[in-house]
């Protein structure tokens, strides 16, 4: 098995936690002909792979294909198992944020043209809203609004 050197280790440790497993941004101080050797080297152990970048998702670009798109560097299951994490472990890991992202309750919507969505709306207007008025908007009898005859 090939030794990692430092650069690889930061870069392959940083995409492992990234989503999707992206390799980018590169190290800072890490760039021009000497990013290209280092990524050019990971390329070739299976570390890393070039794949087309989701410029919808805001992806960041390895590098532009001159037709209006380009590529990303992603951290291979080759890549984890280098730093010493079991691509399984990644996977899950993202399925539980995914998870917990979608888990997150959303709050109700208001149907509309109901008692309650006219209250509502009654009750939203600068100066607010009589008995009166939202026993005329909804038709329901001026009594059940009476304090005295609620239950408590």
């Amino acid at each position: 098995m090939t030794k990692l050197t430092e650069t690889q280790t930061i870069i392959l440790s940083a995409g492992a936690q990234r989503p999707e497993n992206i390799a980018l941004p590169l190290p800072k101080g890490l760039a021009g002909a000497a990013a290209k050797m280092a990524v050019s080297k990971m390329i070739e152990h299976g570390w890393l792979q070039e794949v087309d970048a989701n410029l919808r998702r805001n992806e960041p670009l390895w590098r532009e294909t001159g037709d209006g798109h380009g590529t990303t560097l992603v951290v291979t299951d080759a890549g984890l198992l280098a730093i010493g994490i079991e691509p399984v472990v990644v996977k899950t890991v993202v399925a539980i944020r995914e998870h917990a992202k979608s888990a997150i309750p959303q709050p109700p919507t208001q149907r509309k043209g109901t008692k309650q969505a006219q209250i509502i709306a009654l009750l939203n207007r600068k100066d607010g809203a009589s008995i009166a008025e939202m026993v005329a908007a909804t038709g329901w009898q001026s009594h059940y609004a009476d304090p005295r005859v609620m239950p408590m």
